[in-house]
């Protein structure tokens, strides 16, 4: 009964002193949830009336999710606050088991001293008079025979004993109820003497002690499992002795684990995924057979339930190591993602069949495998890194169409469905294999909250792989040599344009459809949202996924502005130094010029004859991502035009020159420009920085006649003029049949096209 009452004490107390310190404020606000005729239906239409539907359903959305964030920091504050729980709790256990041991002391020290003054009481009353009566005038009654009641207690102890000795605990248990009703019963109409009623009481209190003994010992016996464990267990509870029971149950089932796992010590040879499986069924197998025993014996009770969690705990934190130990380590340091995978899911499949029986283990698991899963992952990413660089290292940049490909584990790779319709060079085959594979394998890991990481890994490698293409540009090794991950790895230049565009199509190819596309394999639940969305529609509902894919496409553009800046510079500079684009081709034609055949500067044809020839490529390369070539042709017209736009000493050569801009050289200058925008705009790649690039250039230009003192629209022909220019000259240079008189040899459209062609006047350049 004293067991009874204190465990009913356990219960936490509200704490009075939070109470008074709450605000004037806040009571006022809870005075209406207070009133015994408070109605919460009414209070709710009151403040609810002036939301339309879609409000209510905003708020009714906004209360799950505090609701679902609450019970989420609900959970981790208990989870964090189990082991001082616990060990309170057995502190108090303890203080209740002292103090009962001092209440027994104390109840036995006052029989006994009771039972001296009884004695003495008795025998100071025990003088006899004449005709058998006591001086009190009591009858002598001291030879009559014994009631059944008293024979009853006489023989109890005895019986106790047999009982005890024989493990019939269930009768000695029925046996200790039945002396514990009829001490209360003597007790309450005092029918018997406070001696024969302390040595009632004694007598029980003993063998309670004797049984309670008895079965904690059959408990922890190794052989004593399944309905005998269950049984002993349970009458130990019902002595009062609970905390005491509660521990020996989980004790007992510690060393039947311990036993079962003697028989399941791994070899050299076993295999990583069936050594988990086996130690993971063993384990939680126990676990949730412990689970089931207690909560059929002990119920819901928190003290209990809280000492469950934390050897639960306990034996899934010992499980964690051991899988680490004895499986994870070795792939995890040899990079093997899928085999430290694998192991991750199987344990994880049978600790999350826990959550049926109130244990919600996989977290603790999830914390335990997150290091060595963190570095199979690095070791997986630095394998592609080192694999792409070794192939980049003998690429001939030429692309084609991938070779099918099986995985180790025998099964095709999604590759093959992923990349049919597109070509690609052998290094970005190898880097995109890999990458898919990787995705493949990272699957079972989605639960351990690792996408950040693998992204933001996958982000770095690719970086790498994208700074070696630079590095295969020529004449930027030097300038990309610091760029993250290209160290000295030594890579095959891309010599001629068509590989150089190479390098544009692998990494553009990459970044805007392979990548992203593998990467969705991280959100799968994406697919069966909408099936009939396309996969680009599907990548951008995912904020993450829709940012990685942006920062993918800046690492294209940098390769984007390392190769037209090296053509930009291969057009305007020559070999030793000296520029195509000075300002003496405009500023001194009025003075050695005599006749001229109006025809764009030679290295703006140069400019349309490249642009010309890489459009030919692009229609090839890039078929289906026509948008991609046209931006790079873009890009390059102005980086060429901007340069000019921004070169000091060409500018200052026009306004301050030795002589001043004529007629002559102000209309070339106006028919360079008006060439450059006419090429771009019938190659669709004109834009609105070239074309403002290029009206300031016009301006400056304008404004450098009219310093001059002469008017310089008087000597620049209509645009009709400049027009057919520029499209005589388009057509030309493209080669296309001239429609005048045939001055040209059709068979070689290039080979002379005026006397300011591009062959002439190199030549006479280099001499």
């Amino acid at each position: 009964m004293a067991s009874k009452i204190s465990s009913r004490s356990r219960g936490n107390t509200p704490n009075k002193s939070n109470v008074k310190e709450t605000g004037p404020k806040l009571e006022e606000n809870l005075i209406i949830f207070k009133s015994d005729k408070f109605d919460a239906d009414a209070f709710v239409n009151s403040k609810c009336n002036s939301l339309n539907e879609k409000e209510i359903r905003q708020l009714c959305s906004y209360l799950l999710d505090l609701k679902k964030a609450s019970a989420e920091e609900m959970r981790r504050s208990v989870y964090a606050n189990y082991t001082a729980f616990i060990r309170t709790s057995k502190e108090i256990s303890d203080l209740e088991g002292e103090l009962l041991s001092i209440r027994n002391l104390l109840s036995t020290q006052a029989i006994l001293i009771h039972g001296l003054a009884e004695g003495i009481h008795v025998e100071s009353l025990s003088v006899t008079v004449p005709g058998g009566s006591l001086s009190n005038g009591v009858s002598a009654d001291m030879d009559r025979d014994p009631s059944d009641l008293e024979n009853w207690l006489i023989e109890l102890p005895d019986i106790l004993d047999v009982l005890l000795a024989e493990r019939r605990v269930e009768e000695a248990l029925a046996t200790l109820d039945e002396g514990e009703h009829v001490a209360s019963e003597a007790k309450r109409k005092q029918s018997l003497s406070p001696a024969l009623l302390a040595s009632l009481q004694t007598a029980i209190t003993e063998c309670r002690r004797r049984l309670a003994d008895q079965l904690a010992d059959a408990a922890s016996q190794p052989t004593t499992r399944g309905g005998e464990l269950r049984a002993a267990i349970t009458a130990l509870k019902k002595l009062g002795d609970g905390p005491r029971a509660h521990s020996l149950l989980l004790q007992a089932y510690s060393q039947r684990l311990q036993s079962d796992m003697q028989n399941l010590r791994p070899s050299s040879t076993s295999y990583g995924g069936a050594y988990t499986a086996a130690v993971s069924q063993l384990v939680f197998s126990v676990i949730a057979q412990t689970a089931t025993d207690a909560n059929a014996i002990f119920g819901k009770e928190p003290t209990y339930s809280s000492e469950l969690v934390m050897w639960a705990t306990k034996q899934t934190e010992d499980f964690a190591l051991l899988v680490k130990r004895h499986a994870l380590a070795s792939s995890a340091a040899a990079g093997g993602l899928r085999a430290a995978a694998e192991c991750v899911q199987i344990a994880l499949g049978h600790c999350s069949l826990l959550e049926a029986r109130g244990l919600t283990l996989c977290p603790v698991l999830l914390r335990l495998f997150r290091p060595s899963v963190e570095q199979a992952l690095d070791a997986n990413l630095k394998r592609i890194e080192e694999s792409t660089a070794a192939l980049a290292a003998v690429d001939d940049w030429d692309l084609s169409f991938s070779p099918t490909v099986t995985r180790l584990s025998g099964r095709p790779s999604s590759l093959n469905t992923i990349t049919h319709q597109h070509k690609l060079s052998s290094s970005a085959q190898r880097f995109n294999s890999m990458v898919q594979d990787f995705f493949e394998d990272v699957g079972p890991l989605l639960s351990m909250q690792l996408g950040g990481k693998m992204l933001e890994g996958l982000f770095h490698v690719f970086n790498s792989y994208v700074s070696m293409l630079i590095r295969a540009l020529p004449g930027s090794m030097e300038e990309e040599a610091n760029y993250e991950g290209s160290g000295n790895t030594i890579v095959r230049m891309a010599e001629t344009e068509s590989q150089q565009m190479a390098l544009l199509a692998n990494a553009s190819l990459l970044a805007d459809e392979l990548l992203p596309r593998a990467a969705m394999k991280l959100t799968p639940i994406m697919y069966n949202d909408d099936p009939r969305g396309r996969p680009s529609d599907r990548q951008n509902r995912n904020p993450e996924q829709r940012e990685w894919k942006r920062r993918l496409a800046s690492i294209v553009d940098r390769l984007k502005d390392s190769f037209c800046r090296q053509h930009a510079l291969d057009l305007i500079f020559t070999e030793d130094g000296d520029t195509h684009l000075a300002s003496e081709m405009y500023i001194n034609m009025d003075e050695t010029v005599e006749e001229i055949e109006w025809f764009p500067s030679p290295i703006f044809q140069e400019l349309y004859a490249k642009l010309y020839r890489m459009s030919a490529i692009a229609a090839e390369m890039f078929a289906g991502r026509e948008r991609f070539s046209t931006l790079l042709l873009m890009r390059l017209t102005e980086t060429v035009i901007l340069w000019l736009s921004e070169d000091q000493t060409f500018w200052e050569d026009i306004l301050e020159g030795p002589r001043p801009l004529g007629p002559l050289g102000l209309q070339q200058f106006y028919l360079d420009m008006k060439f450059v925008i006419s090429f771009a705009s019938q190659g669709r790649y004109s834009s609105r920085n070239l074309n403002r690039a290029v009206n300031e250039i016009i301006n400056k230009a304008l404004a450098a006649f009219s310093a001059t003192g002469m008017d310089p629209y008087s000597v620049l022909p209509e645009d009709e003029w400049f027009g057919d220019i520029c499209q005589d000259a388009m057509d030309r240079l493209s080669g296309k049949p001239r429609l005048a008189n045939g001055e040209r040899d059709p068979s070689s459209p290039t080979a002379s096209v005026s006397a300011q062609s591009i062959s002439s006047i190199r030549s006479h350049g280099s001499s």
